[in-house]
């Protein structure tokens, strides 16, 4: 207890359970104000969330070739803590997780059946557009923001040893605020914790579909979330390097495994062809997607899908970003932002290409069920893909258990970073951030991801997402100012 920062713990603890029991004495109006909450956050400041998620992408591509890239994390004699590999695995395993095998298959497939400006009977062109907006809500722009608060967390504790915290990242006058600084930090943990909750209720939710569609058992999404907050709660405990560490490099080699899986048993030179052809597509077309704002039509795709997804990076990066910039010391400028923002994209753009094909390629040839499968049920879409499979029983047993570490690994890294926004100054970044801590945070994850599942499913998921989203980026803007004018002070030094 004697690392805790006990003003930034309790208030946090607090302000989450009173927010958790309101919801759930409250299931049916809570729902009511998370849809009405996200129409309106949507309607009004939706242009803002398509430029901020913009500038994020610009900022941290300028970086790579600037003269700021080759500043090290931790001053010139710094060397990195971890190799690549453990590095990268670690990074993705915290910054994606469920979400890529959740939506891996029905984001574009959802594309296909859902994107207003599909050509009736064009299926090239649809396909293709499917699949470049799979990459648009999964790749750079997503990656830009983890980078770019990444970044700035990493260079203000190990460069200028400031705090651990969010706070420390926007100038000496609002450190020296106390209660604006603690403001920040609670607002950062809120953010963080919300963020995982709504991978966790998903991959509660694939879960127990999964188990429903492959053995036919019916196993309720709250008992699963229970049983994983427990592993959670064990690997949390373990620490970094024995728990998230290797939890981190199973789920790449598993993960890995089925990519190949798909790609060797499945249309093969389909996906192959493919794969180039989408990238053709999203190059040609990423200014274009990147900054559609549906201000001539009146359909609904951008919220459902492009405000959504940008949202959900946006409450994601603070858990993220404070655990990439924990493991990155060592690194440079350069080095991170290519191993943060542009490695990520690639495995992104990869497993999209052989998954999301795979299944498009079932829609053309009238094979199985996949598009009714991600309209009535998303939480079974990848299941009903193996139907088509050579071997589809083995395919369905390794995606649930690697769904599993996934989550456990999403749950204690997020505990992990709330506990270290929520420690002393010092004892965030030597792992000395209290146990107790870890283990309050861990166990809060699962209750909340339970309540909003209550509330209102993935849609109350995926509302809280939006909501504690939106301020969280506009924080990180000022963030990205401040790094700036240290990289320029540097420099000039």
């Amino acid at each position: 207890m004697k690392n805790l920062n006990k003003p930034r713990f309790l208030i946090s603890v607090l302000l989450l359970i009173i927010v958790t029991f309101i919801v759930y004495l409250n299931l049916d109006a809570s729902s009511a104000f998370f849809s009405s909450t996200q129409l309106f956050l949507s309607e009004y400041l939706g242009w803002l969330i398509i430029v901020i998620a913009n500038g994020f992408l610009i900022f941290s591509t300028y970086l790579v070739f600037s003269k700021f890239k080759d500043i090290k994390l931790g001053g010139t004699n710094a060397n990195p803590a971890y190799s690549y590999k453990s590095w990268i695995a670690m990074l993705f395993s915290a910054g994606l997780g469920i979400g890529l095998l959740f939506y891996g298959v029905a984001e574009p497939i959802g594309n296909l059946n859902d994107y207003p400006g599909m050509i009736e009977g064009n299926l090239s062109y649809n396909a293709s557009k499917a699949l470049s907006l799979a990459n648009l809500h999964w790749g750079l722009h997503g990656w830009a923001i983890y980078s770019a608060l990444g970044l700035c967390i990493a260079y203000a504790s190990y460069n200028r040893n400031k705090p651990f915290r969010v706070s420390s990242l926007l100038g000496s006058s609002i450190e020296n605020n106390k209660l604006m600084a603690a403001s920040i930090d609670i607002i950062a943990i809120l953010t963080t914790i919300t963020g995982i909750a709504t991978s966790l209720g998903l991959g509660a939710s694939q879960i127990s579909g999964g188990l429903n569609y492959v053995f036919n058992l019916e196993i309720s999404e709250m008992i699963i979330i229970v049983l994983i907050t427990i592993l959670g709660l064990i690997s949390v405990s373990l620490g970094l390097d024995k728990g998230i560490k290797r939890l981190s490099q199973l789920n790449i080699t598993i993960a890995g495994i089925l990519l190949l899986a798909i790609l060797i048993l499945g249309p093969t030179l389909f996906i192959l062809n493919s794969v180039i052809q989408n990238a053709g597509v999203y190059l040609n077309q990423l200014i274009q997607l990147a900054t559609w704002t549906e201000a001539y039509d009146s359909t609904v795709y951008q919220n459902g899908y492009t405000l959504f997804y940008f949202s959900w990076w946006f409450a994601w990066a603070p858990f993220v970003s404070l655990f990439i910039a924990r493991i990155s010391f060592g690194r440079t400028v350069k080095e991170f932002v290519i191993g943060v923002l542009f490695v990520p994209s690639l495995i992104v753009f990869i497993w999209m290409g052989v998954f999301g094909n795979a299944a498009i390629y079932q829609v053309l040839n009238n094979i199985g069920n996949i598009a009714n499968a991600v309209s009535d049920d998303v939480t079974t879409a990848l299941f009903v893909l193996y139907d088509a499979f050579p071997f589809s029983l083995i395919l369905s047993v390794l995606t649930l258990f690697v769904i599993v570490t996934f989550f456990v690994t999403s749950s204690d890294s997020g505990a992990l970073v709330a506990s270290m926004l929520s420690s002393k100054k010092g004892a965030e970044i030597n792992g000395d951030s209290p146990l107790i801590s870890r283990i309050t945070w861990a166990t809060l994850l699962g209750v909340l991801a339970a309540v909003l599942l209550k509330a209102g499913g993935l849609g109350a998921l995926q509302t809280a997402v939006v909501i504690f989203g939106i301020p969280f980026s506009i924080i990180t803007v000022f963030a990205c100012r401040e790094l700036y004018r240290s990289f320029e002070k540097e420099v000039a030094n």
